[in-house]
């Protein structure tokens, strides 16, 4: 009997088949590194959304999703001669050794604190010349506005305390008012957005968390409001509409 091909190899193999240039999938092999990676992007929010809803068996597959983006990239940077995925796992694996000299190396001391300086130090070596290098542009914008807040604030650019930043939002909210063009008032709308999340940094609050949760309440909401009405909702008037909101806010408590 023929041993079974360990699950990883299988689904390395697969993929290989898929992006044969003449035998694979006509849509797979069409394929580069920035057509998959707003799929990958994807694929991560759909982890996070079953994990969020506590679906195991969703989360299984979301997490096979992810996977599959994983090997699809490091198959493509194998065509091209640069990596393969055992490089992938082996980069990883020497990264979380060196960041855990306590654990793997003998170190007498380590913890969070000596992971930051291990990773700064990784940083030095790339030749980041700012605080603020590596934080990945292709970051949900709140994620990489608070990502890019506390690289500042190790350097001591920072409130000392959430007065500061509660205090820069009135402040940022004043000049959005003030603004008086488009482009103006969009500036203005982002410096404002930028202030709440520091705010909410300095709170120790999650504003990624957050606005998930304010999104979920508000879709929960809104559809008792448009059970309750039916096929009435959309003829309903604000008024009407405000008070259905008023009642599906009570029953949501």
């Amino acid at each position: 009997m023929t041993a079974p091909v360990p699950a990883i190899d299988r689904l390395v193999a697969i993929m290989a088949r898929l992006r044969d240039p003449k035998t694979g999938c006509e849509w797979d092999t069409v394929q580069t590194f920035a057509t998959i990676a707003p799929y990958t992007i994807e694929e991560a929010y759909e982890v996070a959304d079953a994990i969020e809803r506590g679906d195991m068996a969703d989360l299984k597959d979301e997490l096979g999703d992810l996977l599959l983006q994983v090997v699809f990239h490091s198959r493509m940077a194998e065509e091209a001669g640069d990596f393969a995925l055992a490089d992938v796992a082996n980069a990883i694996s020497d990264k979380m050794e060196r960041r855990h000299p306590h654990i793997f190396l003998g170190a007498a001391e380590g913890g969070h604190h000596l992971w930051e300086q291990i990773k700064a130090a990784e940083r030095d070596e790339k030749g980041h010349e700012s605080a603020l290098d590596g934080v990945a542009i292709g970051l949900p914008a709140l994620l990489r506005a608070e990502k890019l807040q506390k690289r500042a604030a190790r350097t001591g650019f920072d409130w000392p305390d959430a007065s500061g930043a509660r205090a820069k939002i009135d402040e940022e909210l004043a000049e959005v008012e003030a603004a008086s063009t488009p482009a103006e008032i969009e500036e203005e709308i982002g410096d404002l957005l930028f202030a709440v999340v520091n705010w909410a940094r300095k709170l120790g609050v999650d504003p990624e968390a957050a606005l998930r949760g304010a999104n979920g309440k508000f879709e929960k909401r809104f559809k008792a409001m448009e059970a309750e009405a039916g096929d009435m909702f959309e003829a309903l008037d604000l008024d009407a509409k405000e008070e259905l909101w008023v009642k599906a806010k009570q029953v949501a408590r």
